[in-house]
């Protein structure tokens, strides 16, 4: 350890404290530590609070010296710098067994409990992905869970500005009180960001839920708001007009198979909202809801919709019949949409024309994922169109579905058209394509 008043001392004794501070942030927490232990100068380094603004504190599920070595150390962080944090997130990775959940369980609560006493700055909390409807979720510990992690988020209403607890998977009361925790204080939250995508466990017609809209209601200063369709009702579209309207600027739409989504939602519902906040845009990610009916249904032409992604997950099924979708749904936005993504499995039925007559009608489109069975020829068509800037494509990110295992035919057409096209791509592209065999 190096004294203080050594007159030889190395040029880093000299270092500016803002300089130094820039060091340490780019150290993990054991250098931290070790570096701290050289001089007085870098011990308060430290303990300077603009290092520890920001954390992730990761439990890892399965059972070791080092994940139990993670639990021990997250309360301690906690205790030493907790008063300084802005921005936390709370990862759990794969729960193992009832154990660990239950280790996590009083780990959380004693974090929670002195986090809420000694910080008054928090403005940003994530906790992703617990899926509280396992089996390795004990009743008990599940409730004693929710139930501290609403104390502090009442605790915490007041500074609050973005919180994510996307894959909770709770019931619809649990639901509606951790999202009434935030307005505890003042019967109203002005928090702008909320993630609630696969918040509630699956199957459940949230949109009816009279305990849901009152909850919403609260809510008056919403910018970004990412939820699940089974929410979506002309109730909830009322009140977010009403509440949210001079703020609202996005809301992100998830529509998964296993939810509930054939509710009738009328396009004045839609038309008022966007009328009211001309700044909001709405971005749809179905899953595995690939009929033509059912998007009919949920793809009001009244929605400003910027963003579009239709995912099949591999699965295959004749019904889902991607043309009409094409041809009759998604030209309704070509003035508005931004982003488009299509990964299906169309074995059944050839899109190439169809897909490149929607590309150069939509004016506004810059990104392009398709994963899709298509020709080879596609793609040359595409960048010829966009050669002579009939589209303004900037993002392309293609996978070619084959039913072959060997492409090698495949991969020397793709690489000729990337030769042809090699000044477009590298200047103005971001592309990538390949081709993949589904066999």
């Amino acid at each position: 350890m190096e004294d203080d008043s050594d007159p030889e001392q190395s040029c880093w004794a000299g270092l500016p404290d803002v300089c130094l501070r820039h060091v340490f942030h780019w150290l993990d927490d054991r250098d931290r530590s070790r570096a701290a232990l050289v001089c007085k100068k870098w011990s308060r380094a430290m303990y300077s609070g603009s290092l520890w603004r920001t954390r992730t504190i990761t439990f890892n599920g399965r059972p070791s010296r080092a994940h139990t070595f993670e639990f021990e150390t997250a309360l301690w962080y906690v205790k030493k710098f907790g008063k300084y944090l802005e921005h936390l997130e709370i990862k759990l990775l794969n729960p193992y067994n009832a154990v660990l959940t239950r280790k996590f369980q009083v780990t959380m609560r004693g974090l929670l409990s002195h986090l809420g006493k000694c910080n008054s700055r928090l403005v940003s909390l994530s906790i992703q992905h617990l899926e509280l409807d396992r089996v390795v979720w004990r009743s008990m510990v599940r409730a004693q869970f929710i139930k501290n992690l609403g104390t502090f988020l009442k605790r915490m209403s007041k500074h609050l500005d973005y919180l994510n607890l996307k894959g909770a998977r709770v019931t619809l009361e649990e639901g509606c009180e951790l999202l009434n925790s935030l307005s505890y204080l003042r019967n109203k939250s002005l928090i702008s960001e909320v993630n609630i995508e696969d918040f509630f466990s699956l199957h459940l017609p949230i949109y009816s839920s009279t305990l849901f809209h009152q909850a919403v209601s609260k809510f008056h200063n919403l910018v970004i708001l990412t939820f699940n369709y089974n929410c979506i009702s002309d109730e909830l579209l009322d009140i977010l007009c009403k509440h949210s309207a001079h703020s609202l600027c996005t809301l992100n739409i998830k529509c998964h198979i296993h939810d509930p989504h054939g509710q009738v939602v009328w396009g004045m519902s839609w038309a008022n909202l966007a009328k009211r906040a001309p700044r909001l845009n709405v971005n749809f990610f179905f899953e595995r809801v690939m009929k033509h009916d059912h998007l009919a249904r949920i793809l009001l032409v009244e929605i400003p919709v910027r963003s579009i992604s239709l995912r099949s997950c591999y699965f295959s099924d004749p019904d889902w019949t991607m043309r009409p979708t094409l041809i009759n749904l998604l030209p309704a936005y070509r003035h508005i949409l931004q982003k488009l993504t299509l990964e299906v499995n169309n074995d059944h039925e050839l899109l190439d024309d169809e897909l490149l007559q929607l590309i150069l009608s939509c004016k506004r489109l810059f990104f392009l994922k398709v994963w899709a069975f298509l020709s080879v020829t596609f793609m040359e068509k595409l960048l010829q169109n966009r050669a002579e800037k009939k589209c303004i494509l900037t993002t392309i990110k293609v996978r070619i579905y084959t039913a072959r295992q060997e492409t090698s035919e495949e991969d020397r057409l793709l690489r000729d058209i990337y030769k042809k096209f090699k000044y477009l791509i590298d200047s103005e592209l971001n592309y990538f394509v390949i081709t993949y065999p589904m066999v």
